[in-house]
This record gives structure tokens, sequence and C-alpha cells, in this order.
């Protein structure tokens, strides 16, 4: 399936928390790609000052329907919070 929306997730962690963040992405990929309706892909992206985490949907619906899920709230986002310098940027975009 070819994603027709990205969900961005942007946030600040330091270097040294950074294995812990890679741990909840490599927890939760097979489950995303697997159990979130529309659910295309997962990347995550490293740079100097942030981690990214890039994920693929069918639609721009199911994007924001994951950010409410509880797959995201209960798990995810409760196992990354502790580890932000500052809150993330979230971002939406559809694929023209």
């Amino acid at each position: 399936m070819n994603a027709k929306a990205y969900l961005e997730i942007t946030m600040t962690i330091d270097e040294n928390d950074r294995p812990a963040a890679a741990k909840v992405y490599t927890d939760y990929k097979e489950p995303f790609l697997s159990q979130i309706k529309g659910a295309a892909s997962k990347d995550l992206l490293i740079r100097g000052d942030d981690v990214q985490v890039l994920h693929g949907f069918a639609s721009e619906e199911d994007a924001k329907n994951y950010l409410g899920s509880d797959m995201f709230k209960n798990d995810v986002f409760v196992g990354l919070k502790g580890l932000w310098k500052k809150d993330p940027d979230v971002r939406i975009y559809t694929v023209a």
C-alpha cells in the first residue's frame, strides 16, 4: 500500500536517552503495522538535533485516528514522554 498521508513526530531527546526511544520504536513497529487501520510504514529518522518518527497511512483520517488510539496514548506516548526535552512537534501531511 502506498502512503497517502504521513504523521511526523519530531522529538528533542538527549543522546543518552536515544537508545530508550529506539526501543519504544522497535517494540511498537510491528504492532503498529499489523493492528492500526491504514498503517503503511513506520521509519525512525535520527538527526543531530532531534529524532523523528515518520508514519505512513492510507489516509489523513487514519493518521488522526492513530493519535487517539489506545496504542499511541497508553503505550507509545507513555514510553516516550519521560525522554523529551520539550514537547514534540506533531504534523500530518497529505500526498498530492
